[in-house]
């Protein structure tokens, strides 16, 4: 009877699917890389998944962190033991009561040392049911950043991770699938109806959310759409009514259009170029990059300017910092840029005694950041009229991702946008820091710096807002003077949307929420 009841509840959460009017067709650049948010530390694919499951708080329209799942939290007097007081009513989308057990099951999965979220959790130690709406967190020691973090761990459902043998997580970068790959069961404001990969995945609404909706969607199709030029003409066309990804080159025409509107800004996305540091290059030669002064060559080689202006259509924001002037940490005096001086970038080449024709993977996505490709290839070109002879390798996010997260590359572009923590912090302990337990866990290159690893674990136990925000300031300043990782520009956000939309409000975080988004009756 009870596996009846919970049936019935799960169709009574899909009906009316079949007469939905309020349809939102997002057309994306891509696709996710699955349904399970674990599976990788992928912006997108979290953001897209978090309309399904939801964590314990989240982020408001002013990207302050407010209660979800969660109603309220205090620090126990141990000052490392957080306690949380869980909303109560809640159910999953196939009916299951949410309780204790699906937050302490959560935590333990994404944490679990074969998770790739695990460092988005840097402070965790464990957690414990004190009643079915009680959950104390224990940390690892104080830690100011708890909150932020857990905007971005999504809860599952216990029992049904345990029927489906799933309590183990996924990772799609070591090509581990499993149940959660293909199924989704959270609790949040959209259910997954279908999914057909790289094709089209049709979201419905949960008539049974807990929270009052602010949309008025009655659902929304994600439809991968990677190439630009069919983004733009099924935009115009009205096939798709929105996208997160309007191309820079085209938003002159889009705004030319009657039935188009474009939202631009800049993205706290910071892409960078990142180095190896072990000893052989993949061609099989010398590694020069471990040396700095080569790795500020190839900084100066690069024209920063004309990128901005060619290849960005002059939408981004030049940076000389690894961190947006947005994000707390960030200091103006870090974000100098290096000065092209391709004269200069061959004399130190020729000091450092880098062989004339040097040979190296130069790794970027085809279906990454925006107008990847287009700045990689004018990268490599600037690279060569230096006498290197960069090996351009494009290829698509699932190709390239296994090869980048076992050190199979050389020299290759990464985005990060301190997401979920809008922090310096961020960035710090997952890329710069060593790569040890949960610190590190996108220092693809290898590299290691006990005084700047200092700095980072101080910061990250470091209460006194003033205290840890210089601590962050002072690491930010040895990543800059070491170059480990060379930063491009703040990437341009543009979305667009046709006149079927009449809200989408926009996220300097770069993440559509579309639990806030409302269409014309009948769209």
């Amino acid at each position: 009877m009870r596996q009846l009841l919970l049936a019935t509840a799960a169709i009574a959460g899909l009906a009316g699917a079949a007469q939905a009017e309020n349809i939102l067709k997002w057309g994306a650049n891509r696709d996710i890389g699955s349904l399970d948010p674990y599976s990788y530390g992928d912006s997108f694919t979290i953001n897209v998944l978090n309309h399904v499951y939801e964590g314990l708080v989240r982020y408001n329209k002013d990207l302050k962190i407010e209660p979800a799942l969660a109603e309220s939290w205090e620090i126990l007097d141990d000052q490392v033991t957080w306690r949380f007081k869980l909303r109560q009513g809640v159910t999953f989308h196939n009916g299951n009561p949410f309780t204790a057990d699906d937050v302490v099951a959560s935590l333990t999965r994404v944490s679990d040392e074969a998770s790739p979220l695990k460092g988005n959790l840097p402070a965790y130690v464990s957690s414990e049911a004190v009643d079915d709406y009680t959950v104390d967190i224990t940390l690892n020691g104080t830690y100011p950043l708890l909150l932020n973090d857990l905007t971005n761990i999504h809860i599952f459902d216990k029992e049904w991770m345990t029927e489906h043998d799933a309590l183990k997580p996924t990772d799609i970068g070591a090509g581990v699938e499993g149940y959660a790959t293909y199924n989704a069961n959270g609790t949040g404001p959209f259910i997954v109806e279908s999914r057909q990969p790289d094709a089209k995945t049709v979201f419905v609404k949960n008539a049974n959310w807990w929270d009052t909706p602010q949309h008025n969607l009655d659902g929304f199709e994600l439809l991968p759409v990677n190439s630009a030029a069919t983004r733009v003409a099924a935009l115009l066309s009205g096939e798709i009514s929105f996208t997160n990804d309007a191309p820079v080159q085209d938003l002159p025409r889009l705004a030319a259009a009657p039935n188009v509107s474009v939202l631009e800004g800049v993205d706290l996305r910071t892409v960078m170029i990142g180095f190896p540091f072990r000893d052989k290059l993949s061609t099989g030669g010398d590694n020069p990059f471990t040396d700095v002064k080569v790795r500020e060559a190839l900084y100066k080689a690069i024209d920063l300017d004309l990128i901005h202006k060619k290849v960005m259509r002059g939408k981004s924001r030049i940076a000389g910092a690894t961190v947006a002037p947005p994000i707390p940490g960030y200091a103006p005096e870090l974000d100098e840029l290096p000065g092209y001086d391709p004269e200069a970038a061959k004399a130190m080449l020729a000091e450092a005694g880098v062989p004339e024709g040097l040979s190296f993977e130069f790794s970027c996505i085809s279906d990454g950041l925006v107008n990847e490709e287009q700045f990689c290839q004018a990268i490599a070109s600037m690279w060569s009229r230096v006498g290197l002879a960069p090996k351009l390798d494009v290829a698509p996010r699932a190709v390239q991702s296994p090869k980048r997260t076992n050190g199979k590359t050389d020299v290759y572009i990464l985005g990060w946008a301190t997401l979920p923590m809008l922090d310096a912090y961020s960035p710090l302990l997952q890329i710069f820091h060593t790569k040890e337990g949960n610190a590190g866990v996108f220092n693809w290159g290898g590299w290691s710096f006990p005084e700047l690893d200092k700095l980072i674990d101080a910061a990250g136990s470091e209460l006194d807002l003033d205290k840890r925000l210089a601590l962050e300031t002072e690491a930010l300043g040895i990543v800059k003077k070491e170059h480990i990782m060379l930063p491009l520009h703040q990437q341009p956000m543009a979305w667009a949307v046709t006149d079927e939309v009449t809200d989408m409000p926009l996220f300097p975080d770069n993440k559509p929420r579309l639990w806030f988004a409302k269409v014309n009756p009948g769209s």
